[in-house]
């Protein structure tokens, strides 16, 4: 009976609760969040220590990792936490926003309504994936000089000057920190109520409605699959990019982009089954969940913050912890002995 009533005390605890609201509401930002944790400190960490591996090498995947997860969360607060905050305006004033015809079966409180607006949300990922891969991988050298202090090119530093992204990239950062202060209380006024009303458009949708109905017991799964088909197109526009940049040697070239590919198949294959047996044996823990807050009306959200949640931790322990060691040390292996093999 103790380890019951204990039990329940977790499951309804406020900021237990309060959490999953917030990372339901700002799902793309928690996981930038903690990408760019993980990225600069764990994967980064593993990549050093891997074994029998070039420095050089090294240096260009632990730069790769820093400049990511840096260019991943600037472009989401950048741009996806005002969706986020329009959606929730949205949420909390759906009378102001939506037609009376939506309200009647396709409110906040409806699951297809949770699914389309988690779509919403998660989709500015998806859409920035390119920009992302592009100012990332143009960041490599000046990380690797700027940081770490190493050229691995006699011409490097002069090409770094020289570098066309150097400059307009600190230029992006700065302008977007100036502009996120400046137009903060905008987006919680004229602003944001314009694009919260340019969002509640496509919820009235009819055909959206439809589809979001027809889908809507997918809603567990939809922030892992959206997750995966971002990073593949980012993995995609990654490589592209790093063949294209003269700032990279070539040998360095190849094994970066085997890195990032063997991290990211991996991840998405590996991530998918350990999170649905994680999912499968955690039904219980969510039906006492709901349980034990069956009368609180913010209850979908709770759920909903859950299943972000799991996918994030599993997706980022595997990504960020288990194998970058891994994909380093194959990924030069792999370099060696193609090249060998020609």
């Amino acid at each position: 009976m103790q380890v019951n009533h204990i039990a329940n005390n977790i499951l309804t605890n406020k900021t237990v609760l309060k959490g999953l609201e917030k990372i339901s509401e700002h799902g793309t930002s928690f996981a930038a969040g903690a990408s760019l944790l993980m990225s600069i400190g764990v994967r980064t960490f593993s990549i050093y220590n891997t074994p029998d591996v070039e420095k050089e090498n090294k240096f260009y995947a632990m730069a790769n990792s820093i400049t990511s997860g840096l260019v991943k969360f600037g472009i989401v607060e950048a741009i996806a936490l005002p969706i986020e905050n329009a959606v929730t305006r949205i949420d909390k004033n759906a009378s102001k926003y939506l037609k009376d015809s939506t309200l009647k079966n396709f409110n906040p409180n409806t699951r297809s309504y949770k699914f389309i607006t988690q779509i919403i949300k998660l989709s500015t990922g998806l859409l920035t994936a390119i920009p992302k891969s592009m100012l990332t991988i143009a960041l490599i050298p000046v990380v690797m000089n700027k940081v770490f202090k190493y050229n691995p090119m006699e011409d490097l530093k002069k090409v770094a000057q020289n570098f066309p992204y150097k400059v307009e990239a600190s230029k992006f950062f700065v302008k977007n920190e100036n502009k996120q202060i400046n137009a903060e209380p905008a987006f919680t006024g004229r602003i944001g109520d314009k694009l919260s009303r340019g969002i509640s458009k496509i919820i009235n949708n009819k055909t959206v409605q439809k589809i979001a109905k027809k889908y809507e017991m997918e809603d567990e799964d939809i922030y892992k699959h959206i997750t995966a088909m971002t990073d593949v197109l980012l993995t995609s526009a990654s490589v592209w990019q790093t063949n294209k940049s003269q700032s990279i040697k070539e040998n360095c070239k190849r094994v970066l982009n085997y890195n990032n590919i063997i991290n990211t198949a991996i991840t998405i294959m590996l991530g998918y089954w350990v999170d649905g047996v994680v999912k499968n044996h955690s039904n219980g823990f969510i039906e006492r969940f709901k349980q034990a807050n069956k009368l609180n009306p913010k209850l979908p959200k709770y759920i909903e913050g859950i299943n972000i949640l799991r996918p994030t931790i599993i997706f980022g322990l595997i990504y960020y912890g288990l194998l970058p060691i891994f994909s380093t040390y194959t990924s030069e292996k792999l370099d060696k002995f193609i090249s060998k093999s020609k």
